[in-house]
């Protein structure tokens, strides 16, 4: 999309329908999706995480283009809808890219749009996304994933301090910490002599002006990815469009992220599966999106592994599969911590899933993405599953009996009254040599050898 016509749709920020927040979920959120899976009656079974219907897919995708046809977007800025032809619609989902590369040199990666059942392996995207980490911990755990051979791109969580003093948004420590992020995921890359790999980076970035101050080639260059979000549901803000507008020149990919709430507005799994799908649709236009996160948040568990996340994971990645390709990446944030089995058992799940079902994996956010509890480890994990089952051809049908088994392993965590969120990272690592105490080795092995039997054929 060229500048002009980028600026002909922001404009509509200022030329849309007016209509205040709680307008906008109760009378184009809540109601449209009510009406769009009553007409198209859709519903789903706890039992079956992976659906195989092709008519589901197929109205799932024409509910979303339905939806996102008749609410458009809300920027919250502006309290304006903008609204999108049915044209532009259909031109963003014919330009959506099925290839991508990023990085650069000889540790460039390309992305692609993966089918159903895909032999191809997914690509990993790894790192702590998002999760705030202080500043004596960033490095060694960047450092923990960077190292592991599995990996075809980082990501990372966000500085909560710089040399002492507390990140605040649209703050001078916020520009410092976004630099300050970029200088250590480049020093990772170089000892681990990986130092062209692409990124998605500038977690640290809160506001628009901490994305600004990332965008240098010594820091997020034009290889590399940064954020355009989406709030829940179907909204955007000025700080977003111009997070979008800055790649314009620049070059840098742009990353779609909606976090689309299981249980919320869009109501249960099939409803909230509608509204992410036209997030989707709406990204292509108003976030110029290169490629797409799957975030689903489920309200009460909160973590991607919950049944209803894993369902939307499942008939989105499927449903564009099918439909229309693309390059989905699904995020996985799990509810249990390091030093947890059931971490381990969560990843596994979620790396089923989405492997399967023709996605990408990226993560992942331990506790919830809350606390600095994630480790290399389970990234390690994460890519080993995600690439043996794409390699070994598993189908939907046996992907979904092991992902029923491994859900009695670790459901019970959602109910626990102080959560899983296991033990901190210096905790599960040795912060000398950057490797998994024996423990937590130890229940690495053991849950591998668990799948194994399951019949991840490592």
């Amino acid at each position: 999309m060229d500048a002009k016509k980028y600026l002909e749709l922001c404009e509509r920020s200022h030329t849309g329908e007016k209509v205040t927040k709680d307008e906008w979920d109760m009378d184009y959120i809540i109601d449209t999706v009510r009406e769009i899976v009553e007409d198209y009656e859709f519903d789903w079974d706890k039992e079956v995480i992976i659906p195989e219907e092709d008519k589901l897919f197929e109205d799932m995708f024409a509910a979303a283009k339905r939806m996102i046809l008749e609410t458009g977007v809300y920027n919250m800025s502006t309290q304006r809808i903008i609204k999108f032809t049915e044209e532009e619609i259909e031109e963003g989902i014919q330009n959506m890219k099925t290839e991508l590369t990023m990085g650069e040199g000889k540790d460039a990666y390309t992305l692609v749009a993966r089918k159903v059942e895909d032999p191809r392996e997914p690509a990993i995207w790894a790192g702590n996304p998002g999760c705030p980490t202080p500043e004596h911990l960033y490095y060694p755990i960047i450092k923990s994933v960077a190292k592991e051979p599995v990996i075809d791109l980082l990501t990372c969580g966000s500085l909560v301090d710089v040399d002492g003093y507390a990140v605040k948004s649209g703050d001078p420590t916020e520009v410092i910490a976004v630099r300050r992020e970029l200088q250590y995921l480049h020093k990772a890359l170089a000892e681990v002599g990986r130092p062209g790999m692409g990124l998605l980076a500038a977690e640290s970035a809160v506001t628009e002006a901490g994305d600004l101050a990332a965008a240098s080639e010594k820091h997020l260059r034009p290889c590399d990815s940064h954020l355009v979000a989406m709030f829940n549901e179907l909204i955007i803000d000025n700080g977003n469009l111009v997070r979008a507008a800055s790649s314009l020149d620049y070059g840098m990919k742009n990353a779609s992220l909606a976090c689309t709430m299981v249980g919320g507005l869009g109501g249960d799994a099939p409803g909230s599966t509608v509204v992410m799908i036209a997030s989707i649709l709406a990204a292509n236009l108003i976030c110029m999106a290169d490629y797409h996160l799957c975030h689903p948040i489920h309200i009460q568990d909160v973590a991607t592994t919950a049944r209803g996340c894993l369902w939307l994971q499942a008939v989105l990645c499927q449903t564009f599969a099918k439909k229309a390709p693309a390059i989905i990446v699904c995020d996985l944030w799990p509810s249990s911590g390091a030093l947890t089995k059931e971490l381990l058992y969560e990843v596994a799940a979620n790396s089923i899933v989405v492997t399967v079902c023709g996605g990408h994996l990226e993560g992942l956010g331990a506790a919830n993405g809350n606390k600095p509890n994630g480790t290399g480890l389970e990234v390690r994990l994460m890519g080993e599953v995600g690439k043996a089952v794409a390699r070994q051809g598993m189908t939907r049908k046996k992907a979904n009996e092991i992902v029923l088994k491994l859900l009695e392993k670790y459901e019970h965590v959602f109910q626990m009254e102080n959560g899983n969120e296991g033990v901190r990272f210096d905790k599960a690592y040795d912060l000398d040599t950057i490797e998994p105490v024996a423990e937590w080795q130890k229940m690495y092995e053991e849950v591998k050898a668990e799948l194994a039997e399951l019949g991840v054929e490592f």
